[in-house]
């Protein structure tokens, strides 16, 4: 079965190791049919603390690392305007 790979953007680094990760995607409500945004927040792991609040990275799904990490920060997608 594939990874799934989202993008987001980095929103906190105060754990060791840790990014907390903000993906926003776009739906259309079912009934109203109007665009909305829906966030939610994923705990990454990062290996050598290389990525800063602000960054826009790709993070891919991976076995479990710990209790509510299992997400792992691939690249970063240049710094969030």
């Amino acid at each position: 079965m594939p990874k799934r790979i989202l993008s987001g953007v980095v929103i906190s680094t105060n754990s060791n190791k840790t990014v907390v990760v903000n993906v926003t995607r776009r739906i259309k409500h079912k009934l109203y049919k109007k665009i909305i945004r829906r966030s939610k927040k994923y705990h990454a792991h990062d290996e050598n603390n290389e990525f800063n609040i602000g960054d826009n990275v790709s993070i891919i799904e991976t076995k479990p690392i710990s209790k509510l990490k299992t997400w792992r920060v691939v690249s970063n997608l240049g710094e969030n305007i």
